[in-house]
Formats: C-alpha cells, structure tokens, sequence
C-alpha cells in the first residue's frame, strides 16, 4: 500500500497542486486546484498511483474499467492493466450526454470499476454508473486518484481512493475569492459546461 507521503511527493513532483481561484467543472469555486493529467505526462508517476489503486480493487473481481474521457481516459487503461483486463472510455454524444460509443459495450452481469482522476461532485462518474447498469452490467466499484471529498461521497457501492483531500469550495454567489476582487476564477478543467 502506498503511502499518502509518498502521494503527496509524486503530485508535488508532478505539479497537480495548484494555488489560485478556479472554477471547478461542477460550477463551484476554489482556492486549490488538483490538475491530475499532469500525472500522465509520465508513466513514473500514473504506474505507481494507478497500480496502487489497483491493488485496492485486487479482490473484487473487476472484469472491466471504464472511465469518462477526457481525465479518465490514460488512467482507466493503465489501472486495467495492473488489473488485467479490459479497458475502454465513455464520452458525451453530440448533445452532450455521457455515452458508450466506438463499438464499446458492457455485457450483462460483467463487473465494471469505474474510475476518475478526481471526484469533486461524482456527476460523471454517476452518468457512466447508469450506463453500465442499462447496459446490463454490474458496477462493482468506483477508484479515484483524488477525492477531493474527504471522503464525504456516497456513489452506494465500494469507493476507494488513493489521496483523500478535503479541499474547500464554494457556490459562485458565495466565493470570498470573487467577493475579495481577485477576479475571474480560472478554469483549467477539460469540460466546457
């Protein structure tokens, strides 16, 4: 098991942290960024936090890994792979809802983990939860790299993380951020809405 030390080191080392006022893709506001694509800038850093998290689903007989793109798209290759099974992404469809697309398909009564890079609200994460059960399948757990939490989300079945953080955000009508003037948040996230 890995160390949150050790965590801490590789998203310092990896610049995930970051400082400012952002607007996070669940619409809140924060002070704290955690920007986990840079981890797959280098396998370094996705091999040991992928494969830990792994290692947290190794006795739940996961028979597949599905993440939304854009985060989870590197992330849920490389956790499939310490797993040893399939892989693919869901995305959103030209109105914009997460679907299974590129010829992807969940089997009745296969095992699904879903994973993300980071869990703020869960609202993806729930969107593909859903596709898999109409599908047939079996969401048999949700991973995390991040959850930023502080392990407050309930997604009803096993939810496991490597880093727990308890990060503060706010509505937008209450940011004291945007109340101070320090201006518009930034928004580093994929998501456009």
């Amino acid at each position: 098991m890995i160390s949150r030390d050790r965590v801490t080191e590789i998203l310092k080392e990896a610049g995930v942290l970051l400082e400012g006022h952002f607007l996070l893709t669940s619409g809140r506001h924060s002070n704290r960024y955690l920007q986990c694509a840079k981890i797959f800038r280098n396998t370094k850093y996705s091999e040991e936090l992928c494969g830990a998290l792994a290692e947290q689903f190794k006795d739940d007989d996961i028979q597949l890994v599905i993440g939304p793109a854009m985060g989870a798209v590197q992330m849920a290759y490389e956790v499939s792979r310490h797993i040893g099974c399939e892989n693919f992404f869901a995305e959103r469809d030209e109105n914009g809802e997460m679907a299974l697309r590129r010829g992807f398909a969940v089997e009745e009564g296969q095992r699904v983990l879903i994973v993300e890079d980071v869990v703020t609200t869960g609202g993806s994460v729930r969107e593909v939860m859903e596709l898999v059960r109409r599908a047939g399948g079996v969401v048999a757990g949700v991973g995390s790299i991040v959850d930023r939490t502080g392990g407050k989300i309930d997604f009803g079945v096993p939810f496991r993380a490597v880093y727990v953080a308890d990060v503060t955000s706010w509505e937008a009508d209450e940011c004291p951020l945007c109340k101070e003037g320090l201006g518009a948040p930034v928004k580093p996230g994929s998501r456009k809405k």
